[in-house]
């Protein structure tokens, strides 16, 4: 079967050169060569282009408004002060305004124009921080916990987090030459864990502390849940063969959560990650990049397959599983104290949007805080933002800081709000077919209406809402998902955990706003009368019947129920 063209531009691309300097350098256009287009992925930048004024555009016989998404990794979430001032200042001069902290721990930049590129990203790696893997068809950026000083445990996975993402990144200079004027070589290098073409699509890993699932460790191709015995790390249970996307229409194409594979030793993690990820490199789809990720190979082939090729390359077995328990996957918010007498102030960050709206002036007062603050931010894989490691002294100051600013805190916000989520959706995202961003909150205004009637105005519910099916907001594991079929029209889905160990199932198809609330309103009612106790809204729709539970990844397409 012959390669996607993908295939054949990373081939071509002399280790992700491609083009790129003479695409940067073309005056005639905002936009980049089609081919540099994908490589540039790899380099952890997107064009995009304003979809608020294509048709305006169009009919003016103008080329879109284009501009760039650069996304900037942050192993772990872990941000130094000076790192998040530098974030600062390069949103505020080359992009819109704003920071955009994602669902993978990491920054996004939205609205960099073509002449401000290389700039721009030199200047993301003044302060020891780089864009290169942050997209692109390798491992992206690793996520772990978010509050690492709460324990030791929490530290030690920390700084493996950062181990792996050092150990999986590119060894192409491109980045270097492109970006930073690195010196340029005469021959090509060797990526000794991706080979000449990479990955055959993009791989994300995950590490978790139980019992918070905050990284929704079964969402990523790779996750190293840790295994704690008496206060001690002692290793990891492996996961693979996560992933959220899919196509609608295509029952070909559907959401997987991870199999444990089995348990490995801390010594053992890094060889274990790289023989996942070389499994993959070989045995991956590149004929179809909508069957190119790890999950397909696995169901394909079989995890009991997979494990003995991870084992073979390993050259040592994998133990049985530990035991673990997952309690949520949503963020602790406001103060809590580490083992070390430190403290971490989880602030809620509403879809993970750091801007100044009103009297919530967000992203002025982070500045302030990181001009005084002698910790770390963390930035959570929820959207949020940690202002981490904070002396008993600096508290005060801190706390002042957050109240004028008024974002003091996330006490604000409803419980439901707390636990939402969404993507960036209109109107950069070129793949969006309906609103996220944007409309959530209003959404949310109205949810919460509904639940205070029915009495459950401190019920914790994760909602999240994405404008196309490929599931960056991870919806399939939310106990109320929402996936964009078109402008204002959304799938509905049900039945998922609270901590994100079973996917959900499509409840309504292709209904607007007044359809949504008209499904969701009994339900409600029905919970708030008829639950268990310590029942959770997921639970209770498979168990009263409400939706019948995805038992695997193959069935998230079986009927829709009425």
């Amino acid at each position: 079967m012959a390669l996607s063209d993908v295939e054949r531009i990373k081939a071509a691309s002399s280790n992700l050169r491609g083009s790129m300097i003479e695409s940067l350098n073309d005056p005639l256009t905002g936009a980049l060569a089609d081919d540099d287009t994908q490589l540039s992925k790899f380099h952890g930048i997107y064009q995009q282009d304003d979809r608020d004024s294509r048709s305006e555009r169009k009919r003016q016989r103008l080329e879109p408004a284009y501009s760039f998404m650069i996304r900037a990794r942050v192993p772990g979430g872990l941000c130094t002060p000076a790192q998040w001032l530098n974030m600062d200042r390069i949103a505020t001069e080359f992009a819109n305004q704003s920071i955009r902290l994602t669902t993978r721990q990491a920054f996004q930049l939205h609205g960099v124009i073509k002449r401000d590129l290389k700039e721009t990203v030199a200047a993301i790696n003044e302060e020891m921080m780089d864009t290169l893997a942050a997209c692109g068809d390798v491992n992206r950026n690793v996520m772990a916990p978010t509050l690492s000083g709460l324990t030791d445990v929490h530290a030690e996975v920390q700084r493996h987090a950062k181990e792996l993402s050092d150990h999986l990144t590119p060894a192409t200079r491109a980045y270097h030459e492109i970006w930073l004027d690195g010196e340029k070589l005469d021959t090509r290098e060797d990526e000794p864990i991706y080979g000449d073409t990479y990955l055959p699509r993009k791989f994300k890993t995950a590490f978790v502390v139980p019992p918070q699932n905050d990284t929704d460790v079964f969402a990523q191709d790779l996750g190293f849940i840790a295994i704690v015995e008496q206060g001690r790390l002692v290793g990891y249970n492996v996961t693979v063969g996560g992933g959220m996307g899919m196509s609608h229409g295509e029952p070909a194409t559907y959401p997987r959560l991870g199999s444990v594979l089995g348990f490995c030793s801390t010594g053992d993690f890094l060889q274990v990650a790289e023989a996942v990820v070389t499994t993959q490199r070989d045995f991956g789809d590149r004929t179809n990049r909508k069957h190119a990720r790890l999950k397909y190979t696995i169901d394909d082939r079989g995890v009991d397959w997979f494990r003995d090729e991870v084992e073979s390359r390993c050259g040592f077995a994998l133990e049985a599983p530990r035991a673990y328990a997952f309690t949520g996957n949503g963020d602790a918010y406001g103060w809590q104290r580490g083992d070390d007498g430190r403290w971490h102030y989880l602030l809620f960050v509403e879809n993970g949007r750091v801007s100044d709206k009103g009297d919530a002036r967000l992203k002025s007062g982070l500045r302030s805080i990181a001009e005084v603050h002698k910790g770390e931010f963390r930035l959570t894989p929820n959207q949020n933002i940690a202002i981490s490691n904070v002396a008993d002294a600096d508290r005060s100051s801190i706390e002042a800081l957050l109240e004028q600013h008024g974002i003091e805190n996330s006490n604000q916000a409803s419980t439901l709000r707390r636990h939402s989520m969404a993507c960036v959706a209109f109107p950069t995202c070129g793949l969006a077919m309906a609103e996220s961003e944007r409309y959530l909150p209003s959404l949310v205004d109205k949810l919460e209406a509904m639940l205070a009637n029915a009495g459950l105005d401190d019920d914790a519910i994760t909602i999240r809402m994405t404008g196309c099916p490929n599931g960056c907001a991870r919806p399939y594991i939310a106990e109320i998902g929402l996936v964009g079929k078109g402008p204002g029209r959304y799938n509905l889905y049900l039945g998922a955990a609270f901590a994100g160990e079973r996917l959900g199932r499509l409840y309504r198809e292709n209904i607007n706003e007044a359809e949504l609330l008209e499904a969701l309103q009994p339900l409600f009612s029905q919970y708030a009368k008829a639950r268990e106790v310590d029942e959770r809204f997921g639970d209770f729709c498979v168990r009263t019947g409400i939706i019948r539970a995805v038992s695997e990844g193959r069935d998230f397409h079986e009927e829709v129920q009425s």
